[in-house]
């Protein structure tokens, strides 16, 4: 059985349970859940509720691109890059409103040479962000 690496990304966000950031076996680097909550006090960006738990503001925008941004923390910490990116898979919670916007995104990210991609709908995340990603890199030899 190969043995595996457990790497938690100080400047990442923390983790919602008892699990780890990523974890590399062999060359490949498995990231856990990544979504865009902000390492610093948790908040998440283009999102403000209100009193009653309510949206007050909802930009997904930059919600898209702070995920994409966290993904990259947990790989630069993990002696990863973005390009080294093989297979994404993509949770949303609002595949109608949310696909095409996050799509437009990717492309700016991706434009050339993108990994493998899922999108997958879903009812909710653990918390109250509408996009999460699911990783796995390849590393160099």
């Amino acid at each position: 059985m190969a043995t595996s690496e457990k790497i938690d990304a100080t400047n990442a966000p923390k983790a919602v349970g008892l699990y780890p950031h990523a974890r590399r076996v062999g060359n490949l680097l498995f990231l856990s859940g990544i979504g865009p909550r902000n390492a610093g006090d948790n908040s998440v960006p283009g999102l403000t509720l209100g009193a009653s738990g309510n949206y007050t503001t909802f930009d997904f925008e930059a919600q898209v691109h702070a995920v994409f941004d966290n993904v990259r923390k947990v790989l630069e910490a993990s002696g990863a890059q973005w390009e080294h990116l093989v297979d994404v898979t993509v949770y949303l919670v609002d595949m109608k409103r949310d696909f095409h916007t996050y799509n437009r995104i990717w492309a700016e990210y991706f434009p050339e040479n993108a990994p493998c991609r899922t999108t997958v709908g879903i009812d909710s995340l653990p918390t109250p962000i509408s996009i999460e990603l699911k990783c796995i890199a390849a590393l160099p030899s």
